[in-house]
């Protein structure tokens, strides 16, 4: 059996056929995240390490750390600024840092600039995942002795320079490229974990069926662990969740082995709150005066005011244990066992009553 060994100084995370699905924490990201942006630029971390907590509270075995960020204060001050192989080297050190600080879970280390990926992988402990190479020549000769140098497993994603195909036949021959030159280069197929390219289903119809196919081809014929962009299937429509969380049992019935993202449902906030008591009250309902914001959004179905695992995670531990890769259900149990699960989890207190032999 394939097995990718990712690993801090403590912890192994091993992506495989045989092994619970691989859930590679992604929120350590600042694109598209504007106040994560804003804190990183003033050399606050305290977000990024409640991220990497939360994330692993809620079953992440892999933290995926990016270092793409835009100081546009500091651009003003400094033009070396507007160069990313000036900021992200220096910040993807320190988000190394102030994670493993916190976490000793396996980490994987994500940039488009090579000098940001090798300071990454100096700073961190272990054996972490680097991400990524894709078929671009200059990609390959500049990652792949990375690769090779620190030892490490990389995700290999399926375009090149000519880009993403929307044929699934194309991104598997980039896919094979990047195998077969990554073995010039000593590195064996199972420290190759390839990225498919999942395409949004709303623009593509045929976009699940086709990662489906290319899993079980890469799986099959390369003999390669797979990951992907799980939101990436649901982009751009209503209710995400509901997708994501057919998508992900599928995918890994296919064979898919692990997927880049957030494993935790995020808090619900004070407006938000607000804005559903006025709701309420406007019906003519009286809530209790102690009635505390916790309560109140269980009571109403609104979540949690806590980071706590996503119905994703609910999805994916469902199918470890339907493919036996939970053995004796215990983490499912564990998974449903307070009130505070993804699944509204009742423990002993709920399910139904046993039909008496």
């Amino acid at each position: 059996m394939t097995r990718t060994v990712v690993e801090s100084n403590t912890k192994t995370a091993i992506i495989g056929f045989d092994q619970p699905f691989c859930v590679i924490g992604e929120r350590i990201n600042p694109t598209g995240r504007k106040i994560l942006n804003a804190e990183l630029e003033q050399g606050d971390f305290s977000r990024v390490q409640s991220d990497a907590i939360a994330q692993v509270e809620a079953g992440a075995t892999v933290l995926d750390i990016n270092s793409g960020a835009v100081f546009s204060n500091k651009m003003a001050e400094d033009v070396r600024y507007a160069d990313n192989n000036f900021v992200e080297p220096a910040l993807m050190k320190e988000l190394v840092e102030k994670v493993q600080e916190v976490t000793d879970t396996p980490l994987c280390i994500d940039s488009s600039v090579p000098g940001a990926l090798e300071a990454g992988l100096e700073a961190a402990n272990g054996r972490p995942l680097l991400n990524s190479v894709t078929g671009e020549e200059e990609r390959l000769e500049m990652v792949l002795p990375l690769v090779k140098k620190y030892n490490v497993p990389v995700v290999a994603i399926s375009n090149d320079d000519t880009g993403i195909s929307e044929d699934p036949d194309v991104r598997f021959a980039v896919a094979k490229k990047i195998v077969e030159r990554a073995a010039d280069f000593g590195i064996p197929a199972h420290d190759i974990v390839v990225d498919p390219l999942v395409m949004p289903i709303g623009a593509m119809g045929t976009a699940g069926l086709q990662v489906f196919a290319l899993v079980r081809r890469l799986r099959e014929e390369l003999g390669v662990n797979t990951t992907c962009g799980a939101s990436n299937i649901s982009f751009g429509l209503p209710n995400r969740h509901g997708i994501n969380n057919a998508f992900l049992p599928m995918a890994m019935g296919a064979g898919m082995t692990s997927a880049i993202m957030n494993p935790v449902a995020l808090p619900v906030g004070p407006k938000k709150i607000a804005e559903k008591k006025a709701e309420i009250e406007a019906t003519g309902i009286i809530l209790p005066a102690d009635m505390d914001d916790e309560a109140f959004v269980k009571l109403f179905g609104m979540g949690s005011t806590k980071p706590r695992a996503g119905k994703e995670m609910e999805a994916i531990r469902a199918a470890n244990f339907l493919t036996n890769n939970d053995e004796g259900g215990a983490e499912w149990i564990k998974f449903n066992a307070s009130d505070d699960a993804a699944g509204g989890g009742r423990g002993r207190r709920g399910g139904g009553r046993r039909r008496r032999a």
